[in-house]
């Protein structure tokens, strides 16, 4: 804790403040409500209600109205802070709302009924957590037939994603052979081909192989990426090639050079392949909805739109089980970050 607090209390200055220093701390400190405002901001509001998300001004905290239990009442009434007309406050529950007048009571003297302008009163609010959103939300639409489609989307094409990559960025990392290099310039410049372009033409494909509705059509699609390709490539370019040939000469398979020395040596890396690809597979969205119209093969980020309607968006319940779906990528990444400065910074080192 003291080397962590020391290095946070590093100055440029000796014993003070330099100016470097206090422009290094604002970036860092806007870097920081950039990154995780929005992501703060989203679980804060997945517990509140409806009306809480749509008011405005829009408010930090999940504010709820209490209410109060009144005898021959059925239901808790809302408990409003209201001016008298003496100019003393008093709370109260309200009993009903008729236009612009309140009939309002005092929980303790409920037989009395006492008249008074909407304008006099204020709401008595608290800070809650609850997870009646999050319970409504599970309980509204299929949340573990989608939870299940998305997880076997996410493993299958992830596992698939390295598998794929990894071979192909074996062969243009270590095997000499003419047209190499075009090759892989071919495959880095599909990068700049935008997901629309190809997007009618493979789902021709997909359509005639039979993989509409099914998962494997939006397993299989998405496999062979360029940007895992060249993750991967540029790390074994760090791999002695001295090492293969070793290998080789003792009487190895390329097969096995792959697998047992390859592959280990280049954790990092996939590491931080697998993250990427977790994170494409989990939060697709786009292409699911064009694959997938069966609502028993929805992922959970085709499902979350069952929560839209034509004049009605339940934005509480979206704002939760968008909190819900990003868990999964959250456990992966506190995982796996050890390996992600250790592979990027190591890629692209020859």
């Amino acid at each position: 804790m003291s080397t962590i607090s020391g290095f946070l209390t590093r100055t440029r200055g000796r014993g003070r403040l330099h100016l470097t220093d206090a422009l290094t701390y604002l970036y860092l400190t806007l870097g920081t409500v950039l990154m995780f405002g929005p992501v703060l901001w989203l679980v804060l509001s997945s517990f509140k209600t409806s009306a809480e998300v749509v008011k405005f001004p829009p408010r930090i905290w999940p504010f709820r109205q209490e209410t109060v239990v009144v005898e021959e009442y059925e239901e808790p009434l809302p408990l409003y802070e209201v001016t008298l007309e003496d100019g003393s406050t008093a709370q109260m529950a309200q009993v009903r709302r008729i236009g612009l007048e309140a009939q309002m009571l005092d929980p303790a003297n409920p037989g009395e009924i006492l008249k008074v302008h909407i304008n006099d009163r204020a709401p008595v609010e608290s800070i809650v957590f609850g997870l009646d959103n999050y319970v409504e939300g599970v309980q509204s639409f299929e949340f573990a037939t989608y939870f299940r489609n998305s997880v076997i989307v996410t493993v299958a094409a992830t596992v698939l994603t390295l598998l794929v990559n990894s071979m192909a960025a074996f062969a243009l990392a270590k095997y000499q052979f003419r047209g190499r290099t075009t090759i892989f310039l071919i495959m880095i410049s599909t990068l700049m081909v935008p997901l629309s372009v190809v997007l009618v033409p493979v789902f021709l494909v997909i359509t005639r192989v039979g993989w509409n509705n099914n998962l494997l059509g939006v397993i299989v699609p998405g496999a062979a990426t360029p940007t895992g390709v060249f993750l991967l490539r540029q790390y074994m370019l760090t791999i002695p090639d001295d090492l293969i040939e070793a290998a080789r000469i003792d009487g190895a398979s390329e097969w096995r050079i792959y697998s047992q020395i390859i592959l280990p040596l280049a954790r990092p890396a996939l590491a931080v392949l697998t993250i990427f690809s977790v994170m494409w597979r989990w939060n697709d969205f786009l292409w699911p909805l064009v694959v997938l119209s069966r609502s028993e093969v929805f992922t959970l980020q085709v499902g979350l739109q069952s929560f839209q309607g034509q004049l009605n968006i339940q934005w509480h319940l979206i704002l939760a089980m968008t909190v819900l779906t990003l868990l999964p990528i959250t456990i992966v990444f506190a995982f796996l970050q050890r390996s992600i400065t250790t592979g990027i910074a190591t890629t692209g080192m020859k």
